[in-house]
């Protein structure tokens, strides 16, 4: 048989009726399809009328030999296609070839671009955290010195206070010691005044007395 299995094989359907040829897929080469006339061939042998008991056919000669002849007078015309293409097969294979060579160059150079570009994000990456550990470092260092200065200033002030604490009591001492000396002047004084005032009224008393004892007599 000649039937290709790519060839849709015409279901019983037809009830013995060949297809028409018009409506039979065409390759799509230019002049005669020869696998389409083949096809048809087959097709008159298959759906031709059958002996009865038998597996012979009666087939149309006629018909049978006007395809044939048909299929003989384009096989020169499917030839020279073929030879066309065969001539042709070594151009076509070196234009794929130079084809598949263009789009391997245009994947390496891709390729080397986008390696290129990763090269390019790495190292800003790289200097992005170079600049945060720097920043990071100045940070901490600001931090301390911040901390050592605020113990400083601390610790100054602390010391500030106790001289003032310091300076104060004895201010205050100096206030309650001269204060206490004003007191005892005053009191002196005081004490003094009373010692003249009670010799005053000793004296006035003995006077006193003097005169009574005096007039007794």
């Amino acid at each position: 048989m000649l039937r290709q299995e790519s060839i849709p094989r015409i279901e019983p359907e037809l009830n013995g009726r060949i297809p028409d040829p018009d409506t039979t897929p065409v390759s799509g080469a230019p002049g005669v399809d020869i696998q389409r006339e083949l096809n048809r061939l087959e097709e008159m042998v298959l759906y031709s009328p059958r002996i009865p008991l038998t597996r012979r056919t009666l087939v149309d000669e006629q018909q049978l030999l006007d395809q044939l002849d048909l299929i003989r007078l384009n096989l020169p015309s499917a030839f020279q296609e073929a030879d066309i293409i065969a001539r042709h097969k070594d151009e076509i294979l070196q234009e794929a070839e130079e084809y598949a060579q263009e789009i391997l160059e245009a994947a390496e150079h891709r390729a080397i671009q986008i390696l290129n570009e990763l090269g390019i994000i790495q190292q800003a990456q790289a200097e992005a955290d170079r600049i945060r550990q720097q920043v990071q470092a100045e940070c901490e260092a600001i931090q301390q010195q911040a901390f050592t200065e605020i113990d400083q200033a601390r610790y100054q002030t602390q010391q500030e206070i106790d001289e003032i604490r310091s300076r104060t009591v004895a201010e205050c001492q100096e206030i309650q010691d001269g204060a206490d000396d004003y007191a005892d002047h005053v009191l002196d004084s005081i004490e003094q005044q009373l010692s003249d005032m009670l010799r005053v009224i000793r004296n006035g008393r003995q006077h006193l007395q003097s005169n009574v004892s005096y007039g007794q007599m």
